[in-house]
């Protein structure tokens, strides 16, 4: 049996230290540690220290668990702004990584410097183990924004590509940026509410969610964005005690988000104050066809059917809309329309099988949500995990006005 030499020089050494160390001869535990190779200085051990601390959580961060913070108001009501959460990337089955030359423990950009955080080469093909748990309807859970593959990015947030052709407002955040292209894995993550399986068919009527002709169960804390005209201020101190988002209402115009508990609530200060449902104007939707889809709105929209793995559907000139993002860059393939006909891999194509699953993703702030309604489906390979815990939360995400104690360490699903 060959024993390598190096290993028992280290192993004397350490035989002769702790019998030095046992006889308290303390020249003897100098002399070791001064002339042996193998002894470790303080600054050596904090080194090791350090880069193992540093693998550990990169390990758990990559593999198990991760910590997001809630930056916006779409999922207010149910998850606020300032809540911190660990989501388990086991739940709905580790995604094993695609990008694999990158700064540990970042997700895509490198703070102060403004930079990507990673190479988007080499990287590895899409993979995922057994799930524990599936994805049910009308759970929270955290992507890949479907849409982020090409975004502006700036300090504030990443703005697609689409949504600059589209907004004037987007056009002016990101005058003198330079257009970034992201592997799947480091899009930027999103977390919002599942309200449609694969194979579901959505439609939105009124605001009410049916799947399948069937009204949806809506969240217990669902918001709506109000008009509220009082002959007085209202008093704050109430609003907050009664879970109204400050950080995300404007009470100087009179607009609040609210869930329907909280507007009760104001109509019964005074019988003066007037609450209105506010109208949102729409931007362009979700499929932006216009010729086939006008009357849609994030109030009134679909039906929209969810792609399921190994479903074929026919395809023509009036659907393709829906589907064409899904066929061209979830799924790979060249996508063409010529002369009135569409073409899949430069063949005549009247039907397609999709390749992997769908879902739908609204927010519970339903008039403050950029979801679904307006990039489309969520695929398979864009989910990341399940939040399973609130461990931090702080009063509209900033420690000056408080923490919300009633919120740490609560379920994502239970916490009011």
């Amino acid at each position: 049996k060959y024993i390598e030499p190096g290993y028992t020089a280290e192993k004397n050494y350490h035989n002769q230290l702790h019998d030095a160390i046992k006889a308290k001869d303390e020249n003897r535990i100098n002399k070791l540690k001064s002339t042996s190779a193998y002894a470790k200085n303080s600054m050596r051990e904090w080194l090791e220290s350090i880069i193992f601390a540093v693998f550990a959580a990169a390990f758990i961060r990559m593999f198990l668990i991760e910590a997001f913070v809630i930056p916006t108001s779409s999922m207010e009501g149910s998850l606020k702004v300032g809540d911190f959460l660990f989501v388990s990337k086991a739940h709905y089955g580790i995604r094993m990584p695609m990008t694999v030359a990158m700064v540990p423990l970042l997700h895509n950009t490198i703070p102060i410097l403004g930079t990507e955080s990673y190479l988007s080469k080499p990287s590895l093909p899409y993979k995922r183990l057994p799930a524990l748990s599936p994805i049910k309807r009308n759970d929270p859970f955290v992507f890949n924004w479907p849409a982020g593959d090409s975004v502006y990015v700036t300090p504030k947030r990443s703005w697609a590509a689409f949504q600059v052709q589209q907004q004037p407002e987007a056009r002016r955040e990101v005058a003198g940026q330079k257009l970034v292209v992201r592997p799947l894995d480091k899009k930027d993550h999103y977390i919002k509410r599942c309200v449609a399986m694969p194979g579901d068919s959505l439609q939105i009527i009124d605001n009410q969610v049916f799947i399948n002709g069937v009204a949806s169960a809506n969240p217990r804390h669902l918001q709506f964005v109000y008009f509220v005209k009082s002959p007085f201020p209202l008093p704050l101190k109430k609003l907050d005690e009664w879970g109204v988002s400050l950080k995300e209402s404007d009470p100087n115009r009179g607009i609040y988000a609210l869930d329907e508990d909280q507007v009760g609530r104001i109509k019964a200060i005074d019988p003066q104050i007037q609450v209105e449902r506010y109208q949102p104007l729409d931007h362009q939707l979700f499929p932006y066809d216009t010729a086939h889809f006008n009357n849609w709105t994030i109030a009134n929209y679909g039906p929209i059917w969810m792609p399921q793995k190994g479903v074929t559907i026919p395809i023509n000139l009036s659907n393709i809309a829906l589907y064409t993002r899904v066929i061209g860059t979830y799924e790979g393939n060249k996508l063409e329309i010529k002369n009135g006909q569409i073409f899949i891999n430069d063949q005549v194509a009247d039907s397609y099988t999709f390749k992997q699953s769908y879902y739908w993703a609204m927010g519970d702030n339903r008039h403050n949500s950029e979801d679904s309604r307006y990039w489309g489906f969520v695929p398979e390979d864009h989910i990341v995990g399940k939040p399973i815990l609130i461990w931090f939360s702080l009063k509209n995400a900033t420690l000056r006005d408080g923490i919300n104690w009633n919120r740490i360490f609560r379920s994502p699903n239970k916490v009011d």
